[in-house]
């Protein structure tokens, strides 16, 4: 029988195995990726962008990140879960961000929550690991910060910079985060965060020597079109199959070739008979 990965598990895959963590936002996806053997769902405030419509993620509140977070536990049952706390949800003091954490966890049914930055919010890391809740953190490109950033762009690419994030992951890792994703940085810093901390690393446009990688779930399979961006490999084409069958489904419907025979069902002649006699209709 396979076990329920747990944070722990996660903690302990570190130079042993590298850990695959892909997001999912419904039931089909989380079925979908738990069947294929991924290790991490997260349920990212990426459904604000990939599912909502929105133009940046900080249009998604605790109530979007729970409402999509219980369709996910509904239907995953060994992969850790692993829901974002959006932006405002732990910003403002450390009383919201264990209040809020604690709401994705009972509400939600998440296993973690993953929140973004370091040295700025190490206090409220603490306190919600203190509430018993394993946290994942977060470094590097983080996008509830695009505003400041002024737009997605890749960090740690100056001394200063550089210096920031390796000492922001290095604090996380004091503080007993399980995991932290390395978002948008040097492959070069990536590698030396990931030989500096004890916990795993994530990796996502933060090149290859990560102790893990995560992926959106539609970029990965072009859904519902291809990705652009450098860091996404497109490992299937499933937007253009997907189009492609609805396609077919339209010129089925036109050319009057859906429903067939064999997509009805049927009552006998008789039946319609009696009824067509009783309105005085005329019977087959």
């Amino acid at each position: 029988m396979k076990k329920k990965i747990t944070a722990p598990k996660i903690y302990s895959m570190k130079n042993k195995e590298k850990i695959t963590m892909i997001t999912a936002y419904d039931c089909p996806t989380a079925k979908i990726v738990e069947s294929a053997g991924v290790d991490i769902i997260l349920v990212g405030d990426s459904v604000g962008m990939v599912i909502l419509g929105y133009p940046t993620t900080l249009e998604v509140s605790v109530e979007d990140i729970i409402h999509h977070s219980k369709a996910v536990s509904r239907c995953s049952e060994y992969a850790l879960k692993v829901g974002d706390m959006p932006f405002m949800s732990y910003q403002a003091s450390v009383e919201d961000a264990v209040k809020n954490a604690g709401k994705i966890i009972q509400k939600g049914g998440m296993d973690a929550v993953k929140l973004e930055g370091g040295e700025n919010h190490i206090e409220k890391v603490r306190a919600i690991i203190n509430a018993g809740i394993p946290v994942m953190g977060h470094v590097g490109l983080t996008p509830q910060s695009v505003n400041l950033f002024g737009g997605f762009k890749i960090q740690g690419k100056t001394e200063e910079s550089a210096r920031q994030i390796l000492k922001d992951a290095k604090l996380l890792d004091q503080a007993g985060v399980f995991a932290i994703v390395l978002e948008g940085i040097p492959e070069e810093l990536a590698k030396l965060i990931t030989e500096s901390v004890s916990c795993p690393t994530i990796g996502i446009g933060a090149g290859r020597f990560c102790d893990g990688q995560v992926l959106v779930f539609h970029d990965m399979l072009s859904i519902p079109e291809p990705c652009y961006f450098k860091f996404v490999k497109q490992f299937e084409n499933a937007g253009e199959v997907m189009k492609k069958g609805v396609e077919n489904y339209i010129n089925a419907v036109k050319n009057g070739e859906f429903p067939e025979k064999t997509n009805s069902t049927h009552i006998s002649e008789e039946i319609i008979n009696k009824i067509k006699k009783e309105r005085g209709l005329k019977c087959i």
